[in-house]
């Protein structure tokens, strides 16, 4: 077996960064989106509207039981399309994979955390929300105010489980040739001929990186049960 040179790593550094960085940007923007359009979505499923709540569970159960390669896939070749056959287009509009991947994580994402922030909001006695409507207030008040905030906190840990898996699903961008981490050090595997430097060393920060921010969770779920 050739020994290994890890000069590359120092050759690379720059174009390797960049790339942890579009993978952390899209976690993060992903993570948010998903959180927002999921909690709108756990409200719709928890709704007293039968329709509405039919097709907020439509959605959910349609992405949590499709791979996330395959709507990847439909986000990047068929909402162009779609998008061309709405607005009658001569040609497909020009999306690109970046923005695409947005779009799709955070469609995706959002079944996820839909059922995270569902169970939250269940988790909440529903004394709490007799009482808010004692006090006069409606609805949305009480969701903003007592529901949701408690919700997000019990939750949170959960949350952040999720976003991790999320980090580590972001790697599927790579195939649509979008320089992520792992994109951008395939792409200096096949320059430099050197497969094992690289993926060994993306190996080894996605594991230090998941395993820190576990470490981090466990760390908070205590603190939380502690103030419960």
């Amino acid at each position: 077996m050739e020994a290994l040179e890890f000069d590359v790593l120092a050759r690379s550094w720059p174009y390797l960064m960049k790339g942890l960085q579009y993978t952390l940007q899209l976690t993060l923007i992903g993570a948010i989106g998903g959180t927002i359009f999921g909690t709108l979505l756990a409200m719709a499923r928890l709704s007293s509207i039968k329709a509405l709540s039919a097709l907020a569970a439509g959605y959910v159960n349609l992405m949590r039981s499709v791979p996330l390669l395959l709507v990847i896939f439909w986000f990047y070749f068929l909402v162009p399309v779609l998008l061309q056959s709405i607005t009658g287009s001569d040609r497909p509009p020009q999306i690109g994979a970046e923005r695409s991947a947005y779009f799709t994580f955070i469609m995706f994402e959002a079944a996820y955390f839909c059922e995270i922030m569902r169970a939250g909001i269940q988790s909440i006695s529903k004394g709490q929300v007799g009482a808010a409507y004692a006090i006069g207030l409606d609805y949305w008040q009480a969701m903003r105010l007592i529901v949701l905030p408690q919700a997000f906190r019990n939750m949170l840990p959960v949350l952040l489980t999720q976003t991790i898996v999320l980090f580590q699903d972001v790697s599927l961008v790579s195939l649509l040739n979008v320089t992520d981490f792992v994109g951008a050090a395939s792409k200096i595997a096949q320059r430099d001929s050197r497969v094992v430097e690289m993926y060994l060393f993306v190996a080894v920060i996605y594991f230090v990186l998941c395993f820190a921010l576990s470490f981090a969770v466990k760390r908070l779920q205590l603190k939380i049960a502690i103030i419960r």
